[in-house]
This record gives structure tokens, sequence and C-alpha cells, in this order.
């Protein structure tokens, strides 16, 4: 309750001094704004009572509306023991708080049950009401846990339907899972979520992990609604036949000179000379000037007389061995 103190220059509001009179008028709409938000978020509680099937979306509920009053930390932590007589003021005001709000989730709790388990659990501690409904709902919680995995592990895209759809749809099966206590880090998660998509997306998959992107679940699903509406405008399928002919490239290449483009000349012809023999040429056997070594008369001659010596050597030989 807002206790509020008039005085001549400032309104006193709980602990803390207003500037004047008309503060007051500002205080009890935002409390009663907050008043309103808690009753809201108790709304989710009252709908669907605790009934012995549904404790995991009940106890889900429950943590929702215990954070938003701050309180959560009631069923989280154990009853503490009395500070005694002699304790300081801060921790008997902290012993005070957690026995008030313990009373307040408590009742909570017992009023969102249905009247079996309200008589189960009428004599304990919201602490030791939440322990013993695990307790009895483990064996649910572990089904459940089973059914959400087997799902999620067994779910594929089939080729052409929606991807948005088939990772949102993933997304709710981790997000359960991470509710039953069985929470996938993003690394995995992702993994799981990549392995699931079709052949169509094996070129996504391919840069995607060579690329070593780091991303959260949201942040891919808005790259594979990219990646799907480029495919269907041909742009994967370009991309694709890019990447193919960069590695291919084994046939014979042919090489460029540099500046004007033309090929350049293979075997024999590189040897060619260009507009004849230069009149300063000088020949390598009789060392003349005006023509090469292949062209020398000398030359020529000599090699005229060697084979005809060669080929009396050869025929002297052969009469020796026939007589």
């Amino acid at each position: 309750m807002v206790i509020a103190q008039q005085g001549r220059a400032a309104t006193r509001v709980g602990g803390y001094k207003l500037p004047c009179r008309a503060s007051f008028l500002h205080v009890e709409p935002f409390r009663f704004q907050m008043a309103n938000n808690t009753i809201s978020l108790r709304s989710l509680l009252e709908k669907e009572k605790l009934n012995g099937i549904n404790f995991l979306d009940w106890f889900h509920n429950l943590r929702i509306v215990l954070k938003q009053e701050r309180k959560e930390y009631v069923i989280e932590e154990a009853v503490p023991n009395d500070p005694g007589p002699n304790a300081s003021r801060a921790d008997k005001d902290k012993f005070k708080k957690h026995m008030d709000d313990m009373v307040d989730v408590g009742c909570l709790m017992l009023a969102t049950m249905t009247p079996e388990l309200q008589k189960q659990h009428e004599n304990m501690v919201a602490y030791e009401m939440i322990q013993n409904l695990k307790e009895i709902y483990e064996g649910q919680a572990r089904q459940e846990r089973y059914e959400t995995s087997k799902a999620l592990f067994q779910c594929k895209m089939s080729e052409g339907s929606p991807v948005g759809a088939h990772v949102i749809k993933m997304m709710g099966y981790i997000q359960m899972l991470e509710k039953l206590g069985f929470a996938l880090n993003d690394e995995l998660a992702i993994d799981v979520v990549l392995q699931s998509l079709p052949d169509s997306f094996s070129q996504f998959i391919l840069n995607f992990n060579m690329n070593e992107i780091q991303k959260t679940l949201p942040q891919l699903l808005g790259m594979l609604r990219t990646a799907e509406g480029n495919m269907k405008k041909g742009g994967s399928k370009s991309v694709l036949m890019v990447r193919e002919a960069k590695g291919k490239g084994k046939g014979k290449k042919v090489a460029k000179s540099k500046g004007n483009g033309k090929t350049k000349p293979k075997g024999k012809e590189a040897l060619k000379p260009k507009g004849g023999v230069s009149k300063d040429g000088k020949c390598f056997h009789c060392g003349k000037n005006g023509h090469w070594k292949r062209n020398c008369p000398i030359y020529l001659e000599d090699v005229k007389k060697a084979k005809a010596v060669g080929a009396s050597v050869s025929g002297t030989a052969h009469e020796k061995e026939s007589s």
C-alpha cells in the first residue's frame, strides 16, 4: 500500500520525497498499472490449472509470473533459517521478505491447482511443493523429452517445401527441449537444422561450413530464406556453375604473349628466323659472314664426303663377311 505524507512543501511516499503534492497523482496510476500487469500475467495460470498432465506448461507459466514479480527465488531456494534476535536489521528484513513472498507464492500455487492436488500440498511451502511435483511428474517430463528429441532429430525438409516453416518448427522442438532441461548449444542446434535440409541447399551448407559462419538460429533462418529466394530466381544455379567452371581447367591452355595478345609459336616454328639472315651473321663452321652453318657450302661438302666414306666402309665390311 502507498502511504502518502503531505507537508507544506513536499509529499513523501514510502521512503521517497516527492517535490510537490501533485506528485502523488503520478504514483497511484503507476502502481495501478503494475498491478494490472501482475493480474494479466497471473491469468496465464488461472486459464488452465495444474491437473496432473500439464505440469510442464503450468510450471513454465508459473516461472513467468514469479519472474515478473521478482519472486522466482522462492521456488529455487530452500526456506532459510531464522536469523535470531541478535541478527542485524538487514538480515531480519531479508528473512521476513522471504517468508512473506513464500506465503504469497504458496497461495498462488494452491489456487491454480485442482482440488485433489490442493489437498496433497496444502501443508507444504512453495519450495517443498515444487520439489514434490517434480518427483511426481519426472516420468512425464522424461517421456516428453524423448518424444521431442525424436521428433527433432528425425525432422527432414522435403524438396520444394518452404524453408521458413521447416526451421521454425525445428526451433520449437529445440525450445521445448530447453524447457525440459535439455538445452542444445547454438552450434549443435545449427548443425541439426542444416542436416535436415534437402540436397538443393548443399551449396549453401558447404559455403556456411567452409567460411565458419557464427550465427544464431533466427539469423540462420534469415539466411536460408534469402538463399531460397535466390534459388527460385535461378541465382543459386548460376553461382554453382561459376564455381564448377573455376574448378575445371585441366585442358590445354593457350599461352598469350604480353601486350599484343598473340599466341606464342611452338616447336620448329619457333626456330625459324624472321626476315632472313643478317649480313653481319657469322658462320660457326667456316667463320665467314653472310650465311649460317647449315647453309655453309664447306660444311655441306664435308657432310657429303663423310656420308660417302661411311657408305664405303660399310660395303667393305659386308664383303668380308660374305667371303
